[in-house]
């Protein structure tokens, strides 16, 4: 059974499927792998470590499909690549499945499409297949980074002769794992730094980190109801609402740095940030939006461009932290996207001779094969938001 590579699609995207790494994991498994040329170039592995890791290399994106059973991409395939799937064949990626406008054309193809950002993170058993995770680790360190480089002051205090130089005030919106990354990296850099989020359960995370948790009261029925949720379906009061607003807004006024990290799969990113309060920030303060693929966190806020407001905010629209990061998330990436290729096999048991040989064991039953897979049997699996 072969695995096919697709080279990204996008001059923005410069991460890999699989790594040479994860093509020798492959094929001691028992699978055969081919590669499109070039395709880990922009990660720094070129195609002759593929080449000694066991890959084939192929000359295009049409030629990997043609050979494969399962193909593995970053994110969608090119419209090139999914008019010549077949039917039976399995595509793997983060696949944006609320946005793909190709999800009709897998089915009509009788391609099982699997989406690797519908993954349950509840399950322990798929913790290692979290591809959000693995990303999102990456992208809060780096958004600190991106945030030092853009802001005109150091991040840690100084003592000197010539006087004390006070440490940057961060302040992180949204407690995910990028969000705690990103407020480990920033203490390390010596910033001072405050964090809020929706869930009161995060505090406990970000206090261990060193940081401030902006505090937004809250009734004791809210916060049963926000604690027994997780802080993510509970519905915030209108006063609620307006308290932590009030508290934010200050915040940010007072901040050097801020970084937003919120985003909901499937939906537009919720906005933090307005620009009301833009307006009130100092001079040379910087805004890095993590979520400006998705619609932003920060009103103003442009994918891949950074502004400078009429007051001297400077809006970092960070819309692809991890490709910045090729090489490691890569890495982390294709082993996720390997630990969740073995469950989508079992070896075949007819007889000796094939005792040993890979069949696919597809289960739209199992909750994680049935969860990722957004086509199947000619049909579109994906539940509307």
């Amino acid at each position: 059974m072969k695995i096919g590579v697709i080279s990204a699609d996008s001059a923005s995207e410069c991460r890999v499927a699989l790594t040479p790494d994860a093509v020798k994991k492959l094929r001691k498994l028992g699978f055969e792998v081919v590669i499109q040329s070039g395709a880990g170039q922009a990660s720094y592995y070129a195609d002759e470590l593929y080449q000694a890791a066991g890959a084939d290399i192929a000359n295009s994106s049409i030629d990997v499909v043609t050979q494969s059973q399962i193909i593995t991409t970053v994110n969608d395939l090119p419209a090139t690549a999914t008019d010549r799937l077949t039917s039976g064949q399995i595509v793997i990626g983060m696949l944006d499945p609320y946005r793909n406008s190709q999800l009709d054309t897998y089915a009509a193809k009788g391609a099982t499409a699997f989406a690797m950002e519908l993954l349950p993170r509840t399950l322990s058993r798929a913790q290692n297949m979290d591809v959000l995770s693995s990303q999102a680790n990456l992208a809060g360190y780096k958004a600190v980074l991106l945030a030092a480089n853009e802001y005109s002051r150091p991040f840690p205090m100084f003592m000197t002769s010539a006087g004390t130089v006070k440490p940057a005030k961060v302040v992180i919106l949204g407690v995910g794992v990028a969000g705690l990354q990103a407020i480990a990296t920033a203490k390390r850099l010596g910033a001072v730094v405050e964090a809020s989020d929706l869930r009161p359960t995060a505090r406990e995370q970000v206090e261990s980190l060193g940081g401030k948790w902006l505090d937004v009261p809250m009734s004791a029925e809210e916060a049963e109801t926000a604690k027994s949720t997780g802080g993510y379906a509970w519905t915030p009061s209108e006063q609620y609402i307006k308290d932590q607003a009030a508290i934010v807004d200050k915040a940010l006024s007072n901040a050097d740095i801020v970084i937003t990290t919120a985003q909901i799969p499937g939906r537009q990113a919720p906005r933090l940030v307005h620009q009301a309060t833009i307006a009130k920030m100092k001079a040379g303060s910087v805004l890095i939006d993590m979520a400006a693929g998705t619609g932003g966190n920060v009103e103003g806020s442009v994918p891949d461009e950074t502004i400078t407001t009429p007051n001297g905010v400077r809006i970092v629209g960070a819309a692809n932290i991890p490709s910045q990061l090729a090489a490691q998330s890569s890495d982390l990436y294709a082993n996720n996207l390997v630990n969740f290729i073995t469950t989508l096999i079992a070896p075949a048991a007819t007889d000796d001779a094939t005792a040993n040989t890979l069949a696919l064991n597809l289960d739209m039953e199992d909750e994680i094969q049935g969860a990722l897979a957004v086509t199947h049997e000619h049909q579109v699996r994906l539940a509307k938001r």
